[in-house]
């Protein structure tokens, strides 16, 4: 079943396209992960998905539902997402917010201790939001936003400013609540992030997408037509793959002159600029 069905959506603003003829589908339990420079539509594409904006044309539907219904009250508790636009109580601790979210999802007491294990942050419970750094916001608006363990996540840019142990320990907790049937859509500019957390990846750009697949599909599909070879002696070449090359290669093993032999791999970031001629910035 498509948690997410997306058809020839486009948004529109002034004169420019933000959203060109968009087309996808995410099955439940699915990471997908959302690709793109700044300003390529992936964070209109998530508002249009949770009814904060409404498409110029096309059609969205999440959970079989137009996507417009988003913001119903039954809809709501079935979704988490996370934003620059999520807000938090400045003036509260970090518990007294989650509190807020906790009495708003009618959920146990014990939720708040799960879920702030869940971004790291049991010893800083009683902190104020005021007095917090860039990359501690990040992680209490994170736990609102799956503290109810929705069925669908969606997140934008959710580690952009975390430290690598805080990263790692959040993708850890994703990819927990995917094992419990989460499907998580995700947008990121982090290329090893993807590949690590996701099942699936669509490169946005310029408010179409150019490509979709799995991180292993579209390393195949972009694999150069060579092959390196490293020799005992310290050279190295990149060769055709071809008879003649497949000849040289066994002569060379013959001989044991061999030290490293490999076929070259792009990453997914090689891919991205390769496909649309920018860094993934």
């Amino acid at each position: 079943m498509a948690v997410i069905q997306v058809e020839h959506i486009r948004k529109r603003f002034g004169n420019k396209d933000a959203l060109a003829d968009v087309s996808f589908s995410i099955p439940k339990g699915e990471v997908f992960g959302f690709l793109g420079p700044s300003g390529s539509g992936k964070t209109t594409l998530i508002k249009i998905l949770t009814a904060q904006l409404n498409p110029t044309s096309g059609q969205a539907n999440v959970f079989n539902e137009p996507a417009e219904r988003m913001q119903q009250s039954a809809q709501k508790m079935r979704f988490g997402i996370l934003t620059d636009n999520s807000g938090l109580y400045e003036r509260l601790s970090i518990e007294e917010n989650l509190e807020l979210y906790r009495q708003l999802y009618d959920l146990p007491g014990s939720s708040i201790d799960k879920v702030l294990q869940f971004v790291n942050l049991s010893g800083e419970r009683k902190k104020k939001v005021n007095l917090l750094s860039k990359g501690m916001r990040q992680r209490v608006m994170l736990a609102c936003a799956v503290v109810h363990e929705p069925e669908l996540l969606f997140l934008d840019e959710p580690t952009s400013a975390l430290d690598p142990v805080n990263s790692a320990h959040i993708h850890k907790g994703l990819r927990y609540l995917n094992e419990k049937g989460t499907t998580i859509f995700l947008t990121t500019h982090d290329m090893a992030e993807a590949e690590l957390i996701c099942n699936r990846v669509a490169i946005l750009y310029r408010g179409q997408i150019q490509t979709i697949g799995s991180p292993k599909e579209l390393k195949k599909q972009h694999r150069e037509n060579v092959v390196c070879v490293e020799l005992i002696n310290g050279y190295a070449y990149e060769l055709p793959i071809n008879d003649g090359t497949a000849d040289q290669v066994a002569d060379w093993m013959k001989q044991g002159l061999i030290g490293r032999l490999e076929t070259k791999e792009p990453s997914l970031g090689d891919i991205f600029i390769k496909m649309t001629g920018s860094e993934l910035l």
